[in-house]
């Protein structure tokens, strides 16, 4: 079989309606997005394994609770980008030249430092899905907006539990 379908276009482009501008802007917003998600996951696990103080126990679940809901994220959004026809993230590599959640090597950072910057990381995810939303309400991809409605209600849940953490 040739590298196009009978449908005339690339046999490994999914169908959608949507349009190759959507396609495009989409995939592109989503890609953003889990690489910044990515980030975010590695970030709360290096927090979870290095948190110490006081508040150990309770930082250290916490922590690893906001891991696990990022990491449920990562699947969902990379196999939304196949089903709207696009590709993926295949390399760290490729996470590193799209996030824009910075990464934070430091040997040592204050727990409440952690969870302030966590929060902080949490609030720019929500402006990125935010973004993306826009773009799919432009393009009318009614399925992803769905998707990204749910994602920043849990963000949004996780900035709450990190505010209330550190009050």
């Amino acid at each position: 079989m040739s590298a196009t379908s009978k449908q005339g276009g690339d046999a490994l482009t999914t169908p959608t309606d949507l349009g190759s501008k959507a396609r495009k802007e989409v995939t592109l917003g989503l890609n953003r997005l889990l690489a910044d998600a990515f980030t975010l996951y590695i970030k709360c696990k290096n927090f979870h394994w290095h948190v110490s103080g006081p508040h150990f126990r309770s930082y250290h679940l916490l922590l690893d609770e906001q891991a696990t809901a990022v990491y449920a994220m990562l699947d969902p959004v990379a196999e939304r980008v196949r089903k709207l026809g696009g590709s993926t993230l295949r390399s760290v590599g490729q996470i590193a030249e799209l996030q824009r959640i910075k990464d934070n090597n430091a040997e040592y950072v204050d727990p409440v430092a952690m969870l302030n910057e966590l929060r902080e990381d949490n609030q720019q995810l929500v402006k990125f899905m935010r973004e993306v939303h826009e773009i799919c309400d432009q393009d009318n991809d009614i399925a992803t907006a769905s998707l990204l409605e749910n994602w920043i209600d849990e963000a949004e849940q996780r900035i709450w539990f990190l505010f209330e953490s550190t009050r």
